[in-house]
């Protein structure tokens, strides 16, 4: 993602976790007519980096929390509150059920994500991370979605991916639901190894394929 100079001066400063200095620059690019969603894939595209940096034991914990509860408040101040869940099937415009797979403990990318939807009234079945190809199923099963979604930044996440919808095939499930994944360098080739019917690359991508999926 190219960056313009007021963006790349948030990219730094969500990566150094300076909460005064994001928040003010967040408001410069609404000023400047920035679409949140853009907004939000910047945030995105730095959390996914503080993730990979946790990973490889440069930041500690604490950090990476902290991390997380800036983003929170970004989110909000962006108008991407998740508001309440509670509610018949009919009240929203679709559900998807969401997690980020086994092997993988990575999740504020995956909360940007169920953030955007939730905000466009899409029920949220968030199971969490390290989610097992069981447990998607078993989700699938209980709350008849009519999207899955995997979310992985590790290259190990993509086994798990492929492993998952090859549990939904068993069961007899793949059909009736459509299937994301996204995070990491996750591309047209990981797809194809997948099987699944998308890929996402920022937080954006996953609004347009729900709205193009549920009418």
């Amino acid at each position: 993602m190219e960056l313009s100079e007021k963006e790349q001066i948030l990219y730094d400063a969500l990566m150094e976790f300076e909460e005064d200095d994001v928040l003010d620059q967040v408001d410069e690019l609404l000023a400047d007519n920035v679409d949140p969603l853009r907004i939000a894939d910047i945030c995105k595209e730095a959390m996914d980096e503080v993730g990979i940096m946790f990973q490889d034991k440069e930041i500690f914990l604490t950090e990476l929390i902290m991390a997380g509860e800036l983003l929170n408040i970004v989110m909000e101040k962006l108008g991407f509150k998740k508001g309440t869940q509670d509610g018949d099937d009919s009240d929203f415009k679709g559900k998807i059920v969401i997690g980020t797979v086994k092997g993988d403990v990575h999740d504020i990318g995956k909360n940007i994500v169920t953030s955007l939807l939730a905000s466009k009234n899409y029920k949220i079945i968030d199971l969490g991370v390290d989610v097992t190809p069981d447990k998607f199923v078993e989700a699938v099963k209980e709350n008849n979605p009519q999207v899955v979604g995997m979310s992985g930044l590790l290259t190990l996440a993509y086994d798990s991916m492929k492993a998952t919808v090859d549990a939904l095939v068993s069961s007899g499930l793949r059909d009736g639901v459509k299937i994301m994944i996204g995070g990491g360098a996750v591309d047209e080739k990981v797809r194809k190894h997948v099987d699944a019917d998308a890929f996402g690359n920022d937080a954006t991508d996953a609004v347009v394929l729900m709205n193009k999926w549920i009418k």
